[in-house]
């Protein structure tokens, strides 16, 4: 068994596809450090910097000291905290949804939300963006159902589906990111609702990479539609600076999810020095908008620059800006490259990304000076 350990590392190796784990220490928003040298740091999804925040420091430490440093296991077997109960109760009214839950990860939020569904509805058609994060896909497998995926934000494929597969299905779920994590785009949410709506589909939107930095008040873009989503989940490893995950649903959803969704079920519930910290950034991130319209002409300098260069951005129009290389190796040279240069510029490979279409993913804080892109740019000149 163990020959076949080390031929797994070998294969990926010769694909340029090996992953190893390289020490970091962060310096400040959009700066870290790395073998004695400081970095521009386009890696993170620190989007407004405040993983630095001194309030959220300062708000974790003090909710430690009276909460405890843990939760003491699940919320279902230990009593559930007010202060769990408290935040759940804010984030509901920022995405503008009857209720929230709180979950450890976007990841474990996702994997155990889809598969609690399809115990309430077994042979649901589930149709999903192909270009979703891979916590979707885990989930729908966990689900042993059929994905029947439709191409990235071809919504008249969705409406095929739904009208073959879709009608033939005792129900029907509908599942996007409203900002695609790889490709910086975004879904149209409005006419996915419309959609649901028309062929009685439950719509579920990831808000991830959207929580914090776009909508009303950084309340995501589905904060922003009158119809919502029957169900929406986000994170607050990213642009709220802390960790953790929610969904945001009607209480029946989430009291449903509280009996059937495995992952809140048994697992240890977020911690009172985590809570603290989101409840500052919650105080903080409605009132960002200078930091979040900084965000946006960065990106947009980025790839207008990016494309002067006659590089690849895709349909970016968001904070993530990657540029399609193509093969690992290249990518991988390019990426190697830029931190030689003193920027951190990630190279996303198969199987996060499509075969034939690894790139260099930066992504932008509000930290983030002009004068920082600028450098990229200059750089990504001259390896073009």
């Amino acid at each position: 068994m163990h020959d076949k350990f080390a031929q797994a590392i070998a294969d990926r190796k010769a694909s340029n596809r090996h992953r190893v784990l390289r020490p970091v220490e962060p310096v400040a928003p959009g700066i870290v450090r790395r073998d004695g040298r400081e970095l521009l740091d386009f890696s993170s999804n620190d989007y407004l910097g405040l993983a630095h925040h001194p309030e959220l420091a300062r708000r974790a430490a003090d909710w430690g000291e009276r909460y405890g440093t843990g939760a003491r296991g699940s919320r279902l077997v230990t009593g559930t905290l007010s202060v769990h109960r408290d935040i759940e109760a804010r984030v509901a009214a920022f995405k503008g949804m009857e209720s929230a839950l709180l979950v450890a990860s976007g990841w474990q939020a996702n994997a155990t939300l889809i598969p609690a569904l399809m115990k309430l509805v077994p042979g649901a058609a589930v149709l999903a963006d192909w270009l979703i994060h891979a916590s979707i896909h885990h989930g729908i497998a966990a689900s042993r159902t059929k994905h029947h995926g439709y191409r990235h934000n071809d919504l008249d494929h969705l409406e095929d589906l739904l009208s073959d597969h879709g009608a033939r299905a005792p129900s029907r779920i509908i599942i996007t990111e409203s900002v695609f994590s790889m490709d910086g785009d975004r879904a149209d949410l409005k006419r996915l609702v419309a959609i649901a709506r028309k062929h009685d589909a439950l719509l579920v939107v990831d808000e991830a990479h959207a929580t914090g930095v776009l909508g009303k008040g950084g309340a995501g873009l589905t904060a922003d539609l009158v119809d919502k989503p029957d169900i929406v989940m986000g994170t607050f490893s990213k642009a709220f600076g802390s960790f953790g995950a929610y969904i945001a649903a009607s209480e029946e959803i989430c009291d449903y999810l509280v009996n059937a969704a495995s992952g809140f079920i048994y697992t240890t519930a977020p911690p009172p020095p985590v809570l603290g910290a989101i409840d500052a950034a919650l105080d903080l991130v409605p009132g960002m908008d200078a930091q979040r319209a900084h965000l946006a002409q960065l990106a947009g300098r980025l790839r207008a620059g990016l494309d002067g260069l006659g590089l690849d951005t895709g349909l970016s129009d968001t904070q993530i800006v990657p540029v399609t290389i193509g093969t690992e190796a290249k990518t991988m040279s390019i990426s190697a490259a830029l931190e030689d240069a003193g920027a951190l510029g990630v190279a996303i490979r198969p199987p996060t990304v499509p075969e034939g279409q690894s790139r260099v993913r930066f992504s932008l804080s509000s930290a983030h000076t002009t004068d920082h892109v600028d450098r990229v740019i200059e750089v990504m000149g001259k390896l073009a």
